[in-house]
């Protein structure tokens, strides 16, 4: 992982309800639903020349999800695109840019679940980091967590929500074991996906992708298999298991933080040749290609 402290972000300015604050004096209620339980929708957005990929799809995903989650009322596309507006003019930031918004249920009249104790609006979250990233581009190693993702009896990933413990507890046994990520299990024994990312497999020249069955339905997921079919790559999304994962010519994840990262070993398996391989290599040429020149204008 090349997380690391950026000098750029030390003097950043945050918003928060509409106020923008310098992030060290930056607040959220204690009584805030985010800070009693978790509860809150988010999405990580970037920002490439001015512009925002795929942003109306994130704005659609994060309704989704409050309304799935009942929230009483979400600000207009319109509004959360003002607030990011507000908060990069106030940063100067153009380029190289990742965005997290965080929607809470809001303040609460007084500690506890119920959400009928929030009685003000949501609180909107902007977030805005100078931010490469994330994952090594000559490739990454995973080991398998013994967490398991949420059923969607239990937690459906379709809600993009803030419970994120199973994540961070994944997290922390690729970390003891020495490796970028955790690949995750779904409650039936096959490939869900990573701590932090989809997983695709590469098998004679096609894709192979688990479905979303236990993770979120991915937007960089979603472009990949897209960009795919424009290329001619065929693709299939099923249920996979870890030998299936082992045995794959190549291996790469995907997501908005990291974009497209190829993966070199599993668990102490070298994946195809322990290198990029031609259709990971092809298809994030495509990728960086399709997002330095689509999206929304913001500034």
């Amino acid at each position: 992982m090349l997380q690391q402290f950026d000098e750029r972000n030390r003097d950043l300015i945050v918003n928060v309800g509409g106020t923008l604050t310098h992030r060290d004096q930056a607040g959220v209620s204690p009584f805030d639903s985010v800070v009693q339980g978790g509860d809150a929708v988010w999405e990580g957005l970037r920002l490439t020349g001015g512009r925002i990929f795929a942003l109306d799809e994130h704005l659609a995903r994060l309704r989704r999800s409050a309304h799935a989650l009942a929230f009483s009322s979400v600000p207009s596309d319109a509004e959360i695109t003002e607030q990011i507006r507000r908060t990069l003019a106030a940063n100067e930031m153009v380029d190289g840019v990742h965005i997290r918004l965080t929607l809470t249920r809001g303040v609460k009249i007084t500690s506890g679940m119920d959400p009928r104790l929030n009685q003000s609006g949501p609180t909107l979250i902007v977030l805005a980091e100078h931010k490469d990233p994330v994952y090594d581009k000559s490739g990454i190693r995973l080991i398998t967590s013994s967490v398991r993702r949420s059923a969607p009896d239990s937690l459906d990933p379709k809600i993009h929500h803030n419970n994120l413990l199973t994540s961070i507890l994944a997290k922390i046994e690729a970390n003891v074991a020495g490796a970028d990520d955790a690949v995750m299990l779904d409650n039936r024994g096959f490939i869900a996906e990573t701590n932090a990312t989809h997983i695709f497999m590469v098998d004679e020249g096609s894709l192979q992708t688990p479905t979303t069955v236990a993770c979120p339905e991915g937007i960089t997921r979603a472009t990949v298999l897209r960009l795919a079919s424009e290329a001619g790559i065929g693709f299939w999304e099923d249920d996979y298991t870890l030998p299936q994962l082992y045995n794959a010519a190549e291996v790469f994840v995907t997501g908005t933080m990291g974009g497209l990262a190829p993966v070199v070993a599993v668990d102490g398996r070298t994946i195809g040749s322990g290198s990029i391989g031609p259709v990971t290599k092809q298809l994030t040429e495509l990728y960086a290609s399709h997002t330095a020149t689509a999206g929304t204008v913001v500034v």
